[in-house]
């Protein structure tokens, strides 16, 4: 069996590689190991399948701070908004919603895929299911195909690699593609979770006093050893029987593992602002105001409404104040510690969960290896790149599928041109 193309892995980058090579003309195969094609594009955006973001290019490459930058080429080629006249072509129609964030006006991640399988067939794209590869195949600097696990060896003028990482084992995500990467000569940088909930051993954590509580539009920063913040993330979040999560802790967490890896330490320090909009002098000021206002009244009382009841009482006993005593007894010193904490609750966290309960992989094949332009490898001929497999990684909110539909489209497209003049 011989085709011009082989794809491997039916994700978001593998199913667009596919199509790419297929609208130029080539023979295409597509492999995945899986029962099901698509299933990352499935669960994907809570099931609703958050296919882009339409933000401006610039403002998309600030939200991939893993290796972003390498995409600019492949954003003057194909970007966010080819993205969306991709799917509109197919069908899907879409709606823009907070952020930038694109989905499918159904609301379905299965119209998506459905659409993009429909498209496989009009392609006339093979689809190989249940088909683990065992190795890719290289002969003289040039990929000639592959061999699958129950002996077959197919040959191929290119070969994609669309793999993904680590991260959601279950979609079939399990870094098989790193190995063949190498064995092809590739340096695959360190992996590590990124978008991940992030550990903590302090006694509050640990005595659940917090668990399930969530605060909205709140501050996380990540602070270096000389206590200065190393990015900040202005979201909602949430406190869980191991540490925290939600979208700004998944959004800090790749900055928790690399604070810990740069610096050699075993906890790092987070500050939790929870009223990102007030300057603490001035806050500090309207609290003692009110507690002059009426100095009897227990100061849980006068300070209702000012954060969520949960984390008010936790915060004044943080700062040994009896939330029923009455305002008028609390001195200025306990109530201006209790404004900075409101501002700047520092606790430690320690790490977080593992890789593959990561949302994504961090770290992969180098970029310094692919050419930005075609995804191609620099060190083997035939051989190319796209999606997760890739060191790029962004946060959640259409950037990571963005990246891997655009290197998945630039990958495909060239793996047909490469295999086309080597048919010439």
């Amino acid at each position: 069996m011989e085709f011009d193309c082989i794809v491997i892995g039916g994700g978001p980058s593998g199913l667009m590689a596919a199509i790419s090579a297929g609208e130029k003309g080539a023979k295409v195969l597509l492999i995945d190991k899986g029962d099901k094609l698509g299933r990352k594009l499935a669960i994907s955006g809570g099931g609703r399948c958050n296919v882009t973001n339409r933000l401006p290019v610039d403002e998309i490459i600030k939200h991939i701070p893993g290796n972003g930058k390498f995409l600019y080429s492949a954003f003057s080629i194909f970007n966010n908004e080819d993205i969306i006249r991709f799917f509109e072509g197919l069908g899907i129609a879409l709606k823009e919603e907070d952020h930038g964030r694109m989905f499918p006006v159904s609301d379905k991640a299965q119209s998506v895929v459905e659409a993009l399988l429909q498209q496989l067939d009009k392609l006339q794209v093979k689809v190989f299911k249940n088909s683990p590869v065992a190795d890719v195949l290289y002969e003289n600097g040039q990929v000639t195909g592959v061999l699958l696990k129950d002996g077959q060896k197919i040959k191929a003028k290119s070969v994609v690699l669309a793999v993904g990482g680590k991260s959601v084992p279950h979609t079939g995500s399990t870094g098989d593609g790193y190995a063949w990467a190498e064995k092809a000569g590739h340096t695959i940088t360190e992996l590590f979770p990124t978008e991940v909930p992030v550990t903590s051993a302090e006694p509050f954590i640990k005595d659940k006093t917090l668990q399930g509580l969530s605060l909205r539009d709140i501050s996380l920063s990540v602070l270096n050893p000389k206590g200065k913040p190393l990015i900040s993330h202005r979201m909602d979040m949430i406190f869980t029987h191991f540490g925290i999560s939600g979208p700004a802790v998944l959004r800090c967490s790749q900055f928790v593992v690399k604070a810990m890896k740069k610096w050699n330490l075993s906890q790092v320090t987070v500050s939790l602002d929870a009223l990102p909009d007030r300057n603490e002098e001035e806050l500090f000021q309207e609290i003692v105001k009110l507690v002059k206002e009426e100095p009897k009244k227990s100061i849980k009382n006068t300070l209702k409404g000012l954060l969520p009841e949960r984390y008010l009482l936790f915060l004044l006993e943080q700062n040994e104040i009896d939330p029923s005593s009455q305002g008028g007894v609390i001195s200025n010193e306990k109530i201006r510690v209790f404004t900075k904490n409101c501002k700047q609750f520092q606790f430690k966290v320690n790490g977080t969960l593992s890789i593959e309960k990561a949302f994504v992989t961090g770290g992969g094949v180098s970029v310094k290896e692919i050419d930005p332009k075609t995804m191609e490898s620099k060190l083997m001929n035939g051989l190319f790149f796209c999606g997760e497999i890739l060191d790029v990684h962004g946060y959640t909110g259409g950037y990571n599928i963005t990246s891997a539909f655009v290197t998945g489209r630039l990958a495909g497209t060239n793996a047909a041109i490469t295999a086309k003049n080597n048919r010439a």
